[in-house]
């Protein structure tokens, strides 16, 4: 090939280059308009005449000016329930996965078993909570319910990302610290952990989310109602959430201020999905921060 031709060619490459670098950062550029888009269509309705009372007053059913204030506790309550129970044993399986099952047939079959219930509906996983607490146990429609089902659903999801996230991580760094006399054990938790935790935090926040603003499997597991005590910390009693209650008011509800409810309780639950992605990155931002990385 003589220069002419090379040159050519690489002029051409050149191009497709800045194209693709154009195209991707329009992309981007679109995905961050439609983020703002949405945000500012449910705030600009919701935050107008919007006052703190409404976070702590209880939900009427005839008059005007319920609040939210039952029903956001047990969102929260049920979410912690939920990642106590999912947490440990997620990120347990998912090391397992990934550092010590061994590679083969069983288990690939189970890595994709996993990866079918990640995608299997969530109302699956509500009437399964339905047979088991309300059916088979005689409970109800119970706040532990909820929160035991919400584990099982963020289960897979939380297992698999924790999987790829330890897999992530470079050989080197672990042979680094064999090298070093290092037992298995103590090098993932001190070499392979630190290093896969932003990936593993994401995978929190994700389902964190996914569990706040989840409404099918409360329904069928938690109810519709609330015990009417603004700090209802029994397990047994029931256990409406805040999405529930927002699909509740928006399409049932005979209350005359319904719509400015129903907008208010959507603003407050799209702060709270923000609030718990910034409660679970800051302190890897701080910690990046003063790492200097």
């Amino acid at each position: 090939m003589d220069g002419f031709s090379r040159s050519r060619q690489t002029a051409r490459s050149i191009r497709r280059d800045k194209l693709a670098t154009y195209g991707f950062y329009g992309l981007g550029a679109l995905v961050m308009l439609l983020i703002f888009w949405l945000l500012f269509t449910i705030l600009s309705k919701g935050l107008p005449g919007f006052d703190f009372s409404f976070l702590i007053r209880q939900p009427e059913e005839i008059d005007t000016g319920g609040g939210i204030g039952p029903v956001l506790f047990n969102s929260f309550y049920i979410l912690l329930i939920s990642l106590v129970i999912s947490i440990p044993i997620g990120l347990g399986a998912g090391i397992y996965m990934a550092e010590y099952a061994p590679d083969n047939a069983f288990t690939g079959a189970l890595r994709i078993c996993v990866e079918s219930l990640s995608s299997v509906p969530s109302i699956v996983f509500g009437l399964l909570g339905l047979a088991i607490f309300a059916e088979y146990f005689g409970l109800g429609l119970t706040i532990l319910g909820g929160g035991v089902s919400l584990a099982l659903l963020n289960l897979p999801m939380l297992a698999r990302v924790t999987e790829e996230a330890v897999r992530a991580v470079p050989d080197e760094l672990r042979e680094a610290g064999y090298a070093l006399g290092l037992t298995k054990f103590y090098c993932i938790r001190k070499i392979v952990l630190p290093v896969a935790l932003p990936s593993i935090i994401t995978g929190i926040c994700l389902v964190a989310g996914r569990a706040f603003g989840e409404s099918a499997v409360i329904i069928l597991t938690a109810g519709l109602s609330t015990s009417g005590e603004m700090w209802d910390f029994n397990l047994f009693s029931p256990g409406e959430t805040l999405a529930v209650h927002l699909w509740y008011v928006q399409s049932e509800a005979i209350v005359e201020d319904a719509r400015q409810i129903a907008d208010k309780s959507a603003a407050v639950l799209v702060i709270v999905v923000l609030l718990i992605n910034l409660a679970f990155r800051a302190p890897l931002w701080w910690v990046k921060r003063g790492t200097g990385r």
